[in-house]
Formats: C-alpha cells, sequence, structure tokens
C-alpha cells in the first residue's frame, strides 16, 4: 500500500463526513475573496473610482458582516474536522487494536508494550493530520484558483509574480521531504526506544533492584534519552528551515509586488483599490504557500507512519489498518452487534456453546524461532468431564503445549477438534464459555479485588462467592482491610504469591466455561491450601472438563488421566498407578528432589516461569 493509497482509505472511511468538512472549509477559504472585492471598492470610493454606490459606512458594515460569517464558518468547520478526525483517528486504533488482539500472545507485537503505545499514539495522530490537511488543501486550492481569476483580470503580470513563491516553495519542499522523512523516522524510533524502556525499568523494577544494576539501567536510559535529543533536535531544525524558507519567499514576492505596483499606480494604470485588493489577497497567498508546505510535510511524514503501522502488522496486509467497519458509538449498538454474533458457528467461538464430550489434538508441532525448541507431534485425548494432568520436568514443555492448544502461540502443525469438529482458530475458540484458562504467572492490574477477579463480567447470583470458595481465598478475604474492595496495587504488589494464584484461579472459576485450563496454578500454595484447592474443584466443577498443568502430589493423585513430558513430547500417559510401573521420568518427579523442593516454597515466594 502506498501513502497515496492509505491517505484515500483513511478519507473514503467516512466519505459524507469528508465531503462535508471539505466544503465547510473549503467555504472558509472561499470567504475571504469577497472582503478583498469590498476593501477594493473601498479604498478606490476614496479616490472617486469606485463601481459600488454604497458610501464609506455601507461598505464597513459589508466588511463587519464578512468578517462574522467568517467567525461562523469557522467554528462550524472546527466540529466538522473533529468528528471526522475522531472517527478516522478511532478506525485505525481499532484495526490496529482488532489485528492485534487476534494475533496469538507470543506474537501479538513486535516490540515493547511502550513502543506499541508510540505506535497507536504518535503514528496514528500523524496519520490523522495528513489527512485533515488534505481538506485545508482543497480549500486553499479553490481559493487560489478564483482569487487568480480576479487578479488577471486587473494584471497578469502582477498575478504572476503572487504565485511564483508559491512554485517555488513546492519545489524546494519536494527537494526537503526526504531528508525529512529520514529524520522523522528516526526521531519516531528514538522516542519508541525510550518508552519502551520506561516500560521495562517499570516492569522489571525488583528485579533491577535484586540485581543491584540501578546505576546501568538509568546510564542505558540516559543513552537513550541523548539519542532521542538529538534526532528530535534534527527532526525539528529541518523543519525550522522550511518554515523560513516558506516565509522568506513570501517576503520576497512582497517586495517584487511592491516595486511593480510603485511604478503601476504612477502610470496610471492600477487604483488604489486594485493595489488593496494585491496586498488582502496576498496576505492569505502567504498562508496558502506556508500551508501547503505543510500538507507536503505530513504526506511525507504519513509515509514514515505508515512503514511503522505495517510493521506492527507483522506481515499482515496494510489493508487491514483501513477496513471499513461500524465504530459503534450510538447508545446500544454493541448490543445489537454482540446480539449478531452470537449466532456464530461453534468453530468461531460462539456463545451458543457445544457441551465438550471430547477435545482431540493430533500432531499438535510448535518450535521457538529464537531456539528451535517447542513441542513436536503431540497427540492427545480430552473425554467430555476428565481431570487431566500434565507433568514433566522444568523445560519439557508443559506450557508450551497449553499455550499451543490455546492459540496462545501459533501452532506450526497439527490439528485440534471439539467434539470432532475442527477449530479452526484456536485463539479465538478457547475463550469463555468454551474455555477458561489461568496463566502460570497470572497478570494483575491496579484495582479492587472484586474488580480483578471479575474483569468486566457482571456479577451474577452467588457466582463470585463460589469462585472465591473454590479457590481457597475465604481466609485471605477475612485478613484484607476492605476485603474484596482493596486495592491490591500496581501488578497485585500487595498480595503475596499463593494470594494472585488464588485470585487468577477465582477470576477463571467465576466464568463458566466447558474446559477449565490450570497453568501451574498452585505452585505457590502449602500442601493444606493445595489440597483444599483440589478438593473443592472437584466437589463444584460439575462436567466441566479439567487440563492441569502440575508435577505436584496434590494434583496427580487427584487425575483421571495424566501426560508425561519429556523434551517436547509426551513420553508416557496413563493413571499414576500405571505411570509409577512404566515411567521413569514419573518415578523421579513423585519421589524426586524437584517435587520436594517446590513443596517447600511459601506463600510468598515468587513466581517463576516455565517454558
Amino acid at each position: 500500500m502506498t501513502t497515496f493509497q492509505f491517505l484515500m482509505g483513511l478519507i473514503t472511511y467516512r466519505t459524507w463526513r469528508y465531503v462535508i468538512n471539505a466544503t465547510a472549509w473549503t467555504v472558509i477559504y472561499m470567504v475571504p475573496i469577497i472582503p478583498g472585492l469590498i476593501t477594493k471598492e473601498f479604498f478606490d470610493s476614496l479616490t472617486g473610482d469606485a463601481s459600488l454606490q454604497m458610501g464609506t459606512w455601507g461598505i464597513i458594515a459589508l466588511l463587519l458582516t464578512a468578517a462574522l460569517a467568517r467567525v461562523v464558518l469557522i467554528i462550524v468547520g472546527f466540529i466538522t474536522d473533529v468528528n471526522f478526525r475522531f472517527r478516522m483517528g478511532m478506525m485505525l486504533r481499532r484495526n490496529m487494536l482488532k489485528h492485534v488482539l487476534k494475533q496469538p500472545g507470543a506474537r501479538a507485537i513486535p516490540c515493547s508494550p511502550g513502543e506499541a503505545i508510540s505506535y497507536f499514539r504518535d503514528d496514528v495522530e500523524q496519520s490523522e493530520e495528513a489527512a485533515s490537511w488534505s481538506v485545508d488543501v482543497f480549500g486553499m486550492t479553490c481559493f487560489a484558483l478564483v482569487s487568480s481569476y480576479i487578479l488577471i483580470g486587473i494584471d497578469a503580470q502582477m498575478t504572476l509574480l503572487v504565485f511564483v513563491p508559491l512554485v517555488l516553495v513546492v519545489a524546494v519542499a519536494q527537494l526537503a521531504t526526504s531528508r525529512l522523512q529520514k529524520y522523522r523516522a528516526a526521531s519516531r524510533e528514538a522516542t519508541s526506544r525510550v518508552t519502551g524502556a520506561i516500560s521495562e525499568m517499570f516492569g522489571n523494577v525488583q528485579a533491577i533492584q535484586i540485581a543491584g544494576a540501578e546505576e546501568r539501567v538509568i546510564e542505558r536510559f540516559r543513552k537513550f534519552n541523548d539519542t532521542r535529543r538529538q534526532t528530535m533536535l534534527k527532526d525539528k531544525l529541518m523543519g525550522e528551515v522550511l518554515d523560513s524558507i516558506f516565509t522568506n519567499s513570501v517576503n520576497l514576492g512582497i517586495g517584487l509586488i511592491l516595486l511593480l505596483a510603485g511604478q503601476k499606480l504612477r502610470g496610471g494604470s492600477f487604483t488604489v483599490g486594485d493595489f488593496s485588493l494585491f496586498v488582502y489577497y496576498l496576505t492569505f497567498v502567504t498562508s496558502i504557500i506556508t500551508n501547503v508546505g505543510k500538507f507536503i510535510t505530513y504526506f511525507k511524514q504519513m509515509g514514515v507512519a505508515l512503514d511503522r503501522l505495517k510493521g506492527l502488522l507483522q506481515g499482515a496486509p496494510a489493508g487491514v489498518l483501513i477496513l471499513k467497519e461500524g465504530l459503534r458509538l450510538r447508545k446500544g449498538s454493541a448490543a445489537k452487534e454482540n446480539a449478531a454474533a452470537a449466532a456464530g458457528a461453534v468453530a468461531t467461538g460462539s456463545s451458543d456453546v457445544e457441551p465438550l464430550r471430547a477435545l482431540e489434538v493430533e500432531g499438535l508441532t510448535y518450535r521457538f524461532p529464537e531456539t528451535g525448541r517447542g513441542i513436536e507431534d503431540i497427540r492427545l485425548k480430552l473425554e467430555g468431564g476428565s481431570f487431566t494432568v500434565v507433568t514433566g520436568a522444568i523445560g519439557s514443555g508443559k506450557t508450551t503445549l497449553i499455550r499451543t492448544l490455546l492459540g496462545l502461540l501459533p501452532k506450526d502443525e497439527g490439528m485440534i477438534a471439539w467434539n470432532g469438529k475442527t477449530v479452526a482458530d484456536p485463539g479465538t475458540f478457547f475463550t469463555p464459555a468454551n474455555s477458561a484458562y489461568s496463566a502460570q504467572i497470572p497478570r494483575m492490574y491496579s484495582d479492587t479485588l472484586r474488580n480483578n477477579i471479575l474483569l468486566g463480567q457482571q456479577e451474577r447470583g452467588d457466582d463470585l462467592q463460589q469462585a472465591i470458595h473454590t479457590a481457597v481465598m475465604e481466609y485471605d478475604l477475612d485478613h484484607l482491610q476492605n476485603g474484596l474492595e482493596t486495592m491490591i496495587g500496581p501488578r497485585g504488589v500487595k498480595l503475596s504469591g499463593g494470594q494472585m494464584q488464588r485470585t487468577a484461579a477465582a477470576r477463571m472459576l467465576v466464568r463458566d466455561a466447558q474446559l477449565y485450563v490450570f497453568d501451574d496454578v498452585s505452585s505457590a500454595l502449602d500442601v493444606e491450601t493445595e489440597q483444599k484447592l483440589w478438593e473443592r474443584l472437584f466437589q463444584s466443577r460439575g462436567d466441566a472438563t479439567c487440563l492441569v498443568v502440575s508435577h505436584r502430589r496434590a494434583a496427580l493423585t487427584h487425575a483421571d488421566h495424566i501426560i508425561v513430558m519429556k523434551d517436547g513430547r509426551i513420553e508416557a500417559e496413563g493413571t499414576a498407578e500405571e505411570l509409577l510401573r512404566i515411567s521413569a521420568t514419573f518415578q523421579e518427579l513423585w519421589s524426586g528432589d524437584e517435587r520436594t523442593a517446590d513443596a517447600a516454597l511459601p506463600e510468598g515466594a515468587a513466581l517463576q516461569p516455565e517454558t
């Protein structure tokens, strides 16, 4: 997609709004033609050359009326421009976010969250700016054409000198835009690194403190800031140079007009009113020259923004950015759309849930691009209502298997079937009410405990209390200052590791689902609390199917079926009794030092991720 195609895609998102906005601003830019003619008549009336017999005060009244009319039109123009720009920017951000959310978790964004914010904020605003200024250029072009026609009728030579600066500025701007584009790209990249570094520092405060790396991190951040300052200075300096060229070209044109007009006035072929008209229009020509130069600059910067946005798409067609879908801004429109989506097929994640009778996986494979490690040719079957535990040593691929199954990692090969029907898009399908998932490292937000569990879901009956009971959290609520209304702080810093895991379990259990997936959810729990968790889950889950990653004996003893992973493959599977006879890996996990060490962890111990 070229920059021009991108621009056209933006301005045609709501074509009628663009037309209304363009019409409003074209009228605004055309209005000064009338005061110019009135000004000409005013000065001609002072010398007796006026063709309009209204008297001096009548002409002044016309000038004031025209000025007030332009003020009103500008207010209307700002309203139309805000409405157009708002929808255009929201369309871009909605399409980008929709694309990101559809990607597997590991490939959602190719950069840090701080850099992604720069894409959503700065590059979208840059695109908005260029599209909005296209309206101004159209209106100014119309003014230039009409005013040129009027001025040519008075004096063609003078008219040529009025618009020579415009041609010069456009030529200079075109020559300078490639360098400006280079500086702008470097400035954007440097800004992204700074915002990304800020995000990383806030996300790893404890790790930085433990490693005593404060000075090194600050020095790295200082270097990023120095680079950003240098690139932004070059960008700003280039912009100021272009602005000075625009201004000086106009001043040169004014000087030439004054010299030529003086000669013509002495010769009698030029009236004072004619001179005032040229000077009056020249004021607006100055604005045209500057604004045309700005639009050229914005258009080139839009090309930089487009390249960055395409990078965020990670190979997807650039047309994704300008998909023309509704923004659901009217009250009730979201509810209507959700109701329509509820009628979709099961394979696309329909809310018309088909009870799970069997989940089959054939040849599931995923390899991490950086290392080539992962899972290979996984074949398994979960019966409806079963309790299956995936176990294995650290690094055996347990979490990779779960994340690939759920679509959080993009499978390289393999097939997943729900009741015999192929799941085309696991990332969309394995969501409530088909599936609910508790990650190995829970994500908490700086909000109340209640809101961290519900995450926007409406509280229904005693579902929340039941989820809290099953997750063995009632004891914690008794000791938290405000119970469910306790603010848990950024990333849940006010909770222990075990409390965070049980909060994540409650978050999952409060959602009705056919399949519950637990990824090592009890690694920070003491033995007694873990035993209660699995016992209560068994009592309350009904017909739901459970898939659990764990190497803790409390989970293994409750399992209907156990899958043993080793080096990314399924080494053995069966019941605990069977595996104790046939699997050396399982025997080691059952009685080995690794499980014993994990069981001894205090509830507040830090959670460590596993691949």
